[in-house]
């Protein structure tokens, strides 16, 4: 699987590379906007082509499709781990941090998305945002 057809696998779900962008963007606190939206686009299409992404997104897909579950009942904490085994594979132990505030504040397309795709997108966001801040991406490479 490549990262364009994982995309298509989200965007069937309603998850657009824009709207995940857009998501991320929603809490960032700073300048240059534009400068880091280009460069946490840039990281996110190369994770997005990582095995290990692709499986715990493609999990969550798949939870979403065959595992009916009311709402986001407080009882259900799988939804949650895969969104922390995301965002701490991409941005490590930082990563948690920045997990939790996105799952809290659920900005952008998080509000809209059911139990395992809010927390796998939230998860991948807090990663790359995890990433990105802390220096560990070079955008050449």
């Amino acid at each position: 699987m490549n990262a364009g057809e994982l995309l298509q696998k989200l965007e069937n779900h309603g998850v657009t590379l824009d709207a995940v962008l857009d998501t991320a963007m929603a809490l960032y606190i700073g300048d240059d906007r534009g400068d880091v939206r280009e460069k946490l686009r840039k990281l996110m299409l190369r994770y997005l082509n990582d095995v290990n992404v692709q499986s715990l997104l493609t999990a969550a897909l798949l939870l979403e499709e065959n595992f009916r579950v009311e709402g986001d009942p407080v009882n259900l904490v799988a939804d949650e781990l895969i969104g922390i085994d995301i965002a701490e594979y991409i941005g490590g132990k930082m990563a948690l941090f920045n997990f939790f505030y996105y799952d809290t504040r659920k900005p952008g397309i998080l509000a809209e998305l059911p139990p395992f795709l809010d927390d796998a997108v939230g998860g991948f966001i807090a990663g790359c945002m995890t990433k990105l801040f802390e220096g560990g991406f070079d955008d050449q490479g």
